[in-house]
């Protein structure tokens, strides 16, 4: 799977070549978000050969593959020009040409007018392309799927279509075949305890329990205990006999997770254990063991200064899997976070607010956009943060999209320069919204006249139109300065607090107070 350090020794051999990226390579568009939900994920190969012949994206073309055997389809949405963009790959540049009167695209943070060149480490991280206000797409070289066979399937929580996901699988089904033990390493995040259980239900132990233990909340007096167990009286306080993890797990799969930060007394418990495949019970007797051992770990072993014991390390993973973090396979993350939010939004009985072919024009547009910040945002919590983002915003959204302040802050200001939400989003007149509708959205969105415009489909301007006539609301520069003095006195400076009595922005009203010097930390 590809690494940064894979990409760097890529990037030259691309360069070099006379006109055709290497054999393993392609060019691949995937759509990260359709208002049909079911077309997230498909996928069509841009051809790179030299050719003075552009090839064309639009509504009617190309046909867009699905590898779960569905029917292929062009994009085909009525609000995407028939003729978009061009792509032409001349002299080792992908030139990127939007069509004149073509509907609005944005390729990263560019709105395109004209032409966008793109270079190729730019093409090995993956460039998001938003069409209109409907449709998001990955462009991305990125090594081919050694075959088009499904992946996964609808009880699979392994999600996504790309070269790293077929990796993964192919090496959980090698793994299920065999009883060897097993390390999985990645970083935070990447779903290794995922990708364990999977090892497990697909092995010949399957129908035997999977242990879980989470090895750094085992402080090292209390490991021989916890993991081997402990008979009645074999110390002070052991009023019955206990079984340890390594017994509960006979016959089955013991996980052990955080094993990097195992400390060194406990890494020589382990290897004992391993090794002997026996276990010296605190109080009782030697006791053969049949179980097989999956751990996990996000520490780097190998590092330098790193004190976990190469011995262990190698018993540990006679079969090693090394998951890549999301960054890495952005083009999976459309269908990573529908899966999490239709999960979430079943859990949450609000599956209503969720996008569907039939939904108003401006709902689409802020899912769009929504999906087009996610595949922007380089994810450094991996899936497990996108999970969690997933479920913040179903349950943040009663009966439409709505983002809480902590997803807005960090997908929405983390990437600089973004297509800006009142211009992408369906319009519709703030005088045909009822005050109870404006209220909602302003108590929803913390006062935030970007967040309430993309909920309400309207332009921010009009958002503040709509405050400075209100008589429920007010604009921060528009509260007296003997009122803010008061209010800050009243909450120890606290500038959140004094936004939520005020019921203002409070980005707004600390830009304000930071103007007039009044700016508490």
């Amino acid at each position: 799977m590809m690494t940064p350090a894979d990409a760097d020794l890529t990037l030259p051999s691309i360069m070099a070549a006379l006109g055709d990226t290497p054999a393993a390579l392609d060019l691949v568009l995937t759509i990260i978000f359709h208002p049909d939900t079911s077309r997230i994920g498909y996928k069509s190969t841009v051809p790179l050969q030299k050719s003075t012949d552009p090839w064309v994206l639009g509504r009617d073309s190309p046909i867009f593959k699905s590898d779960a055997g569905l029917p292929s389809a062009a994009i085909e949405d009525r609000h995407v020009s028939r003729r978009a963009l061009q792509f032409l790959y001349q002299n080792k540049r992908l030139i990127v040409r939007r069509f004149d009167s073509a509907s609005r695209c944005f390729i990263g943070s560019i709105q395109v007018q004209g032409s966008v060149e793109l270079q190729w480490d730019k093409l090995l991280k993956g460039v998001p392309i938003m069409l209109a206000h409907s449709i998001v797409l990955m462009l991305r070289l990125a090594r081919r799927r050694a075959t088009g066979m499904p992946l996964g399937g609808e009880g699979s929580a392994l999600r996504g279509g790309s070269a790293c996901i077929e990796d993964i699988h192919r090496q959980v089904a090698h793994a299920a075949k065999s009883d060897v033990d097993v390390l999985i390493r990645g970083e935070t995040g990447t779903g290794k305890e995922l990708v364990a259980n999977a090892i497990h239900r697909a092995s010949e132990r399957a129908e035997a329990p999977m242990v879980s233990v989470n090895m750094a909340a085992i402080p090292s007096e209390l490991a021989a205990a916890a993991l081997f167990g402990s008979r009645r009286g074999a110390f002070t306080g052991a009023d019955r006999t206990a079984l340890g993890y390594f017994e509960q797990a006979q016959g089955g799969c013991l996980f052990l997770d955080e094993i990097g930060e195992a400390s060194l007394e406990v890494q020589l418990l382990l290897l004992r254990a391993l090794q002997q495949r026996e276990i010296q019970v605190v109080g009782g007797v030697i006791t053969r063991i049949d179980l097989r051992v999956i751990s996990a770990t996000d520490a780097a072993l190998d590092a330098v200064g790193c004190d976990f014991k190469a011995a262990l390390r190698h018993r540990l993973g006679a079969f090693e899997i090394v998951l890549p973090p999301l960054r890495e396979h952005p083009e999976d993350i459309g269908e990573l976070l529908l899966y999490f939010l239709q999960g979430s939004a079943a859990e949450a009985q609000r599956s209503e607010v969720l996008p569907h072919p039939q939904s108003p024009e401006r709902d689409i547009a802020a899912w769009t956009l929504l999906f087009f910040h996610f595949v922007s945002y380089s994810w450094p919590g991996n899936v497990r943060e996108l999970a969690n983002f997933a479920q913040q915003i179903i349950l943040a959204s009663e009966n439409n999209l709505t983002l809480n302040e902590n997803v807005y802050s960090v997908i929405f200001k983390s990437g600089g320069k973004s297509p800006p939400a009142d211009r992408i989003t369906a319009r519709r007149k703030i005088d045909d919204i009822d005050e109870a509708t404006f209220d909602q959205a302003m108590v929803s969105n913390g006062c935030e006249a970007l967040r309430v415009a993309l909920q309400l489909g309207v332009s921010r301007s009009a958002v503040y139109r709509r405050i400075k006539i209100s008589l429920r609301y007010r604009l921060a520069t528009d509260i007296p300065l003997d009122e803010l003095q008061s209010m800050l006195i009243q909450h120890d400076g606290d500038s959140i607090m004094v936004a939520r009595q005020l019921q203002v922005s409070v980005k707004s009203l600390r830009c304000h107070l930071r103007n007039l010097h009044l700016l508490y930390t």
